[in-house]
């Protein structure tokens, strides 16, 4: 009888869950097995590439909640970091005001404030001549350390440049398309000062992590065992724990997905350095969101202390116990039973006794729209249109409905948080739907009818001729190409 409850209250268990999550954890691995091959997720255009450039170095700072004076001491810190701008092949530094303005602009306006506007003179005339530039180049190459103003300073003492007729941007702007970047001293940091720090409440950061576990037997092979789980900051609850397979982006992007519609957006969504949080699409995806990327320090494990200690209670209370049969839907479970039935009902030593279902209870997290969350995940990649109006797309045939694209090369769009639904093409900022290829069904597709024999084509008479005989015989010309 107390084995009949047993099995009873698992399956209950069991049933909630798949009612809850929509689909078991088996198929959910199956599904995000595809990979994101040969798309990807790029900026609309060359001002997002900026905006995202800059909300990706000043963002750490809004999703901070900094003192006074603070923010003027991490400004300052920034300055002096080198970044590398979108489509350059050299680093720079930015300026405090300019760090500063590009913070309150993204705090009050978002990713859009940091768009930057067109210049007025574009398109005009540039001061530097060929010998100008040929000048300016030998100078960088032969003395490397010297910054664009000394040279610039130096050339007008000399009397070969016009004082006031090139700015120093000009000259650094040379320098960056050309390649010769300038060499500067390299700094050593100061050592790191650890203190125990935590969100100021839940929502406000989530961390997202990989946990390696025994590998599975599955028929004569074994398969790799990764947990991808998200856990709140502030409270320590675990918002997502998953089971598969694999540790790819696309792993990453269904998990947060999943996350993101249950419970809402964070402020900042804290990550290792690892390849599977460092691909664009998950970079974009989280600025569009307004979400705030940030990333631990390389060779830092210490930074990643609080995922790191609930990976050390998931190995010790679950994972070093699977059976030598568990299948991933039986850790799926398993999981599921451990966070529901005892990590998130038990008092946590760094919440002063609370537990973190007590913590994350009191959550106020702005739910996204779906509409958003599927834009924000939008990728794209180019197909050329086979001549019978046939795409690939995902390893399936798609048919084409415009005919006139046809032997043409199309941007093919679909969004990562919609994997069912059908990919689309954008043309001229409109979207056009593909369908499915249905072989059978085009067999007995009535064709359209050819226009009847002798139906007027030309509905407006054209001859280039008819005003050159007119003028050769003297004639005037008379409209519509009439003699």
């Amino acid at each position: 009888m107390v084995l009949q409850g047993t099995v009873h209250r698992f399956g209950q268990l069991h049933h909630r869950r798949r009612t809850r999550f929509g689909r078991s954890a088996g198929n959910r691995a199956r599904e995000r097995t595809e990979e994101v091959t040969d798309e990807e997720m790029t900026p609309r255009d060359d001002a997002e590439a900026v905006a995202l450039f800059r909300a990706q170095i000043v963002g750490e700072l809004v999703a901070r909640d900094l003192d006074r004076g603070e923010l003027r001491a991490a400004l300052r810190e920034k300055s002096q970091q080198r970044f590398r701008p979108p489509n350059s092949l050299v680093t720079r530094t930015y300026s405090v005001p300019t760090l500063e303005r590009w913070y309150y602009a993204l705090r009050v306006g978002g990713i859009d404030a940091l768009r930057p506007t067109p210049r007025s003179d574009r398109g005009a005339a540039r001061a530097l001549t060929d010998e100008l530039r040929t000048l300016l180049l030998d100078i960088r190459r032969d003395h490397p350390s010297m910054s664009a103003a000394l040279i610039l300073d130096t050339l007008e003492r000399l009397g070969r440049v016009e004082r006031g007729a090139v700015s120093s941007n000009t000259v650094r702007r040379l320098f960056r398309r050309h390649g010769v970047s300038r060499v500067s001293k390299k700094h050593t940091a100061p050592g790191k000062e650890r203190r125990r720090w935590e969100a100021p409440r839940p929502g406000v950061l989530w961390h997202a992590d990989v946990c390696h576990g025994p590998k599975l037997t599955v028929g004569d092979t074994t398969l790799p065992l990764r947990i991808h789980g998200l856990l709140d900051d502030h409270s320590r609850y675990v918002v997502a724990l998953v089971a598969c397979h694999t540790e790819q982006e696309v792993d990453m992007l269904a998990v947060w997905t999943d996350a993101v519609r249950r419970w809402g957006t964070p402020t900042t969504l804290y990550l290792d350095n690892g390849s599977t949080y460092r691909g664009d699409v998950l970079r974009i995806a989280c600025e569009r969101l307004d979400v705030r990327l940030v990333h631990a320090q390389p060779y830092d494990p210490q930074a990643r202390g609080k995922m790191e200690r609930f990976w050390r209670t998931l190995r010790e209370r679950c994972l070093d116990h699977l059976p030598a049969t568990a299948t991933l839907h039986d850790v799926q479970m398993r999981l599921y039973a451990f966070l529901d039935e005892w990590y998130h009902q038990t008092p946590h030593a760094s919440l002063v006794g609370q537990t973190p279902g007590q913590r994350w209870a009191t959550r106020e997290l702005p739910a996204v729209d779906e509409e958003r969350l599927r834009d924000s995940l939008v990728v794209r990649t180019t197909r050329r249109v086979s001549n019978d109006g046939v795409i690939s797309v995902g390893g399936r045939l798609w048919e084409v409905s415009a005919g006139f694209l046809a032997g043409t090369k199309v941007v093919v769009e679909r969004s990562l948080a919609t994997p069912d639904e059908a990919p689309w093409i954008s043309h001229d900022n409109n979207r056009l739907p593909l369908t499915p290829v249905r072989v059978l069904d085009n067999a007995r597709r009535r064709r359209a009818e050819p226009p009847k024999k002798g139906a007027a084509v030309d509905l407006i008479p054209f001859d280039p001729m008819q005003p050159l005989v007119d003028a050769a015989v003297g004639r005037k010309p008379t409209s519509g190409g009439e003699s």
